[in-house]
């Protein structure tokens, strides 16, 4: 009995040390990514398999490359592909692996006021959001999602500098506050997939459009380079890297459902060396 007592302490006491003595990594991610309730799949098993705390920063993405450039955490986890690749080229990230995708949709009243639901393309339904002044919501913060929008509004010919504040309302926050603006006025938004299925206060909106090749949304995974920072702890974010693209990872992440639908596609290739 003696025995067993000592063994049961034992091995409480190595338990309660191993969970104090987590390593802890910090991880900047997007607002999209936060919001969609993955992170509450994906964390739990890190730190069961890896034995990493992970600490989340949830910004935009254009936050996110900022404090990648400054530093202040040890990987990224962002959605835009041309800014991620800028940063890599400026010698901030060591590489840049991509993990997984979804799609953005176009997000509207019911009554859909501007008749966008029978757009044949991205293109054509912000064009008669334009044309139409139906109220659009913004997320106007430098995030991957708003830099997306942007391009979007230019390739239909419109320019977002020249909108009118009465009715493109640019909201200045993360994907959860700006789908909240949307719902309370009634109002059209660009959003990602993942965030729309878990957003719950949806109101009198619904989604109306979707699909267009253009609105592929890839998600990626950029370590900083140690040799712009030496104190970023490189070992953990690479263990890190390389558990989002093992299988056991790519699985949970394929299987992640709400409502039966799938909020993100598993996609990691392997790292290119």
């Amino acid at each position: 009995m003696i025995y067993i007592i000592r063994t049961c302490l034992f091995l409480a006491a190595f338990l309660v040390y191993n969970i104090a003595n987590a390593a802890e990594i910090k991880l900047a991610v997007t607002t999209s990514f936060n919001n969609s309730g993955l992170s509450d799949i994906l964390l739990p098993e890190i730190k069961k398999d890896l034995n990493i705390e992970v600490q989340l920063l949830v910004v935009g993405t254009g936050q996110a490359l900022k404090l990648g450039r400054a530093g202040d955490v040890d990987a990224i986890l962002v959605h835009s592909k041309k800014a991620e690749e800028k940063f890599i080229s400026l010698g901030f990230g060591t590489h840049r692996r991509e993990i997984m995708y979804n799609d953005f949709v176009i997000i509207g009243p019911k009554s859909d006021p501007a008749k966008i639901e029978s757009a044949k393309n991205i293109t054509e339904a912000l064009a008669k959001i334009a044309d139409t002044k139906a109220i659009f919501t913004s997320r106007g913060d430098d995030s991957g999602t708003h830099r997306k929008e942007i391009s979007l509004w230019k390739s239909a010919g419109k320019n977002p500098d020249t909108f009118n504040a009465s009715w493109y309302r640019a909201v200045g926050a993360g994907m959860g506050a700006t789908l909240n603006t949307a719902s309370g006025m009634n109002a059209y938004v660009m959003s990602d997939r993942a965030s729309w299925l878990k957003f719950g206060n949806k109101g009198e909106l619904k989604l109306l459009f979707s699909g267009d090749p253009i609105l592929f949304n890839q998600y990626a995974l950029l370590p900083l380079n140690p040799e712009k920072h030496p104190h970023v702890k490189t070992d953990l974010a690479n263990k890190l890297e390389t558990w989002l693209a093992s299988e056991k990872a790519q699985t949970l992440i394929g299987q992640y459902t709400i409502k039966g639908e799938r909020l993100f596609i598993p996609n990691a290739q392997p790292k290119v060396n």
